[in-house]
């Protein structure tokens, strides 16, 4: 008697909680889910996930990438290093420093002013004297340093779109993160409400003890891949403080939800940008004129330097002074200067080379993104038009025959599974679609809308 008193409890409560749990599933993969897995380009798409009053604002991608050019310790030391170059050109083109002398010239004894008096050698003489390079060093020695000073601005620039790269790449995941956490979090409730349905089922003889082990290994799945978003999202903020120079103890980022965004540009639009506008072609184009221009002021030091003094001569009074003009020429040493012509042409060679291999490098990875971001369209397209509604229209299916006891709890499990697993992978394909977006910008120097 006590036995069926048990068992009747348990009716009851299987009675009262399965359709109120079943109605909640049907509503929920009927209506939340499903509008969970709207295609992004929806205005009214509710892929953005339900923030809670207390949660912090959104913060825009684009607000994140202008304070990391502003304040990121590697950008400001690039732009730093780039203008420091720029002052090279004028010490390159400069004339040497000028000499200025003082001479005192004694006769009949190493003593100060010794004949002073009574010679007309003796004397003290004031002088200067100048260097002066062969026309044309010093305007080729300034054209060297602009082109340093060249590309240590294109370096500048690549730092700067490397930054906002990683950047940009990190929000991306940091954003699939947040959004599928929030999808975990509803199904691991409603895990929890099926598993307390299928212990009641099993309590009453109507379930099997499998069923329940299996919702229990299922809700636990969810739980650790909550805890391993959680480390993650942990590490993906951490970095971004660290691109944005913010102590690690400010408040952590909300990322905006992420949208689907279209590329209007062809490869060969893509092509033709990186060779105009790639930043890390530019810094070795200007490497190659930098070593033409050395070249040509290898030549150019084949020819001589001059040096000009004059000195002026003061005697005693009853003398005559001096006045000493005098021309010099550095003859230059034919065998070194042909060794630096010989070592500038290397290394001419050598930076065309390096450009050559720096155009393949980047066309290659240029079209490699474009690539993955066509194919990826199409695969997003493919799980918002076809594996999405296809995983809630069998879910649907599995639960009606689950009501009417036609179906095991094991294949409405697998459904349901199939339906959450379906959302998670069309978000984690979203966020390497717009990370790939994103190194585009970086490769070909435009803004995608």
């Amino acid at each position: 008697m006590k036995a069926n008193c048990v068992f009747c409890r348990g009716f009851l409560h299987l009675q009262r909680s399965l359709p109120a749990v079943l109605l909640g599933l049907t509503a929920f993969f009927g209506n939340g889910y499903a509008q969970s897995s709207v295609p992004e380009n929806n205005p009214e798409s509710s892929t953005q996930l339900p923030t809670a009053s207390s949660q912090p604002a959104a913060t825009p991608l684009a607000k994140l990438v202008e304070e990391a050019e502003k304040n990121s310790p590697r950008i400001l030391a690039a732009e730093h290093g780039w203008q420091a170059a720029t002052h090279e050109s004028v010490q390159a083109s400069a004339l040497p420093d000028t000499q200025f002398s003082v001479q005192h010239f004694s006769v009949g004894s190493p003593r100060p002013f010794a004949g002073y008096s009574n010679s007309d050698f003796a004397y003290i003489g004031v002088g200067v004297s100048q260097e002066i390079p062969y026309p044309g060093k010093r305007g080729l020695r300034a054209q060297v340093a602009d082109r340093l000073a060249d590309s240590s601005r294109a370096d500048a620039e690549s730092v700067r779109r490397q930054v906002t790269g990683q950047l940009k790449a990190t929000y991306f995941r940091l954003a699939f993160l947040q959004q599928t956490l929030d999808v975990l979090r509803r199904n691991d409730r409603l895990l929890s409400d099926v598993e307390q349905i299928v212990e009641s089922r099993y309590r009453v003889g109507r379930g099997s003890q499998q069923e329940v082990l299996k919702a229990q290994l299922q809700h636990t799945k969810i739980l650790q891949e909550i805890t391993m978003h959680h480390r993650e999202e942990g590490q993906l903020e951490a970095q971004l403080k660290q691109l944005l120079n913010r102590t690690q103890d400010t408040p952590d980022i909300v990322t905006e939800s992420l949208t689907v965004r279209t590329l209007s540009y062809t490869a060969v639009d893509l092509l033709k940008l990186a060779r105009q506008q790639n930043s890390d072609i530019h810094a070795r184009g200007e490497m190659l004129r930098k070593a033409e221009t050395q070249i040509d002021l290898a030549h150019k030091d084949f020819r001589p330097d001059f040096n000009v003094q004059y000195m002026y001569e003061h005697n005693a009074s009853q003398f005559r002074d001096y006045y000493v003009a005098t021309l010099s020429l550095n003859l230059p040493n034919r065998k070194r200067h042909s060794a630096e012509l010989a070592e500038a042409v290397q290394v001419r060679e050598q930076a065309s080379q390096e450009l050559q291999a720096e155009i393949q490098a980047r066309l290659s990875e240029i079209q490699q993104q474009y690539v993955f971001v066509q194919t990826s369209s199409e695969e997003l397209k493919t799980y918002r038009e076809g594996l999405i509604p296809q995983a809630q229209a069998t879910f649907q299916s599995a639960l009606t025959a689950y009501q009417a006891n036609r179906e095991d709890f094991e294949t409405l499990l697998s459904s349901f599974m199939d339906v959450l697993n379906t959302d998670v992978q069309y978000q984690r394909e979203l966020a390497d679609h717009e990370s790939a977006l994103a190194q585009l910008e970086t490769l070909t120097g435009v803004t995608l809308p």
